[in-house]
């Protein structure tokens, strides 16, 4: 067996156990495939590479311009290669374990103000269909803090409009039920009833977001964001997490726990939520300093 088919195996077993999606197999595939690359043109396999071997890799992918992030997310993948190894028996070490993982910059996600929010929902243009389907997407986003790929999955049958729920399904396949608000059930329902199924894509489909191969696309979500937002006047750069973010954080600073807001964001670890305390933070101290009396 090839080290290009012992990580096709890999990558099988992770996606039974796992269940992970389609983006993330392929980035693991990526990774991998140009980690066995790497060894491969140096002599190398992956029954006998070692510690420098892996960490000259890091280096040489640094010095190509990866950033820390992604350097990360390489050693990550390596890291689950090598558990594998060991597991199936073709090693009896594990390298990785000995390569200290990149530090990683602790850095806050930029966010909309209410006011922008505002903004951005009422630029669609309702009196269309496809004004009323961008409507919809971005009204979910906020009230529920989806993230794209759990947007564009969604289904009619996991909508509750009697109950304003929407049951989600994300990373590692873990459900999770999340309000969505009058409001946004209200703009749901206006959809339904006067814009789903006059979309081309409709047709036998359940998706809520119909497009042409079943489901809308996270890349034609995310054009449509940022038309939207052009549009609105807000920053143009926004991307659909960007609604997400501001999910998080106008929670936040409306006194909503944090424990609740990990659970509807679908944060397996609490301190991956808790960066948002420190925006709301941020945003307390920026208006303490505009506003004090004595800070004229």
């Amino acid at each position: 067996m090839t080290d290009t088919d012992r990580v096709a195996a890999y990558l099988d077993s992770l996606w039974l156990e796992r269940g992970l999606s389609e983006n993330s197999l392929a980035a693991y595939r990526r990774d991998l495939t140009a980690w066995v690359g790497w060894l491969n043109s140096r002599q190398l396999t992956l029954a006998v590479f070692c510690v420098s071997d892996l960490s000259a890799y890091l280096a040489d992918r640094q010095v190509t311009g990866l950033s820390t992030r992604s350097l990360a997310r390489v050693l990550s993948s390596v890291r689950g290669l090598c558990q594998y190894l060991v597991r199936i028996g073709l090693r009896s070490d594990d390298p990785s374990r000995d390569v200290p993982a990149p530090r990683m910059p602790r850095t806050l996600p930029s966010t909309l103000s209410e006011a922008d929010v505002d903004a951005l929902l009422a630029t669609p243009d309702v009196s269309t269909v496809h004004g009323l389907r961008d409507k919809v997407a971005l009204e979910i986003l906020y009230a529920a803090g989806l993230r794209v790929s759990e947007l564009t999955a969604l289904r009619l049958p996991m909508i509750d409009r009697q109950a304003g729920v929407v049951r989600v399904t994300g990373k590692g396949s873990k459900e999770r039920l999340v309000p969505l608000g009058e409001e946004c059930v209200f703009w749901i329902g206006r959809y339904l009833e006067q814009a789903r199924a006059l979309l081309p894509a409709a047709g036998d489909s359940d998706y809520l977001l119909p497009g042409r191969k079943g489901a809308w696309t996270r890349q034609a979500l995310w054009y449509r964001i940022k038309a939207v937002a052009l549009a609105a006047g807000v920053n143009p750069g926004l991307s659909p997490h960007g609604l997400r973010h501001a999910f998080a954080t106008h929670l936040l600073n409306h006194g909503v726990d944090l424990r609740s807001v990990q659970m509807m964001l679908g944060h397996a670890d609490l301190s991956t939520t808790q960066i948002y305390t420190q925006v709301a933070t941020a945003r307390l101290q920026a208006l303490h300093d505009a506003h004090h009396p004595r800070n004229d």
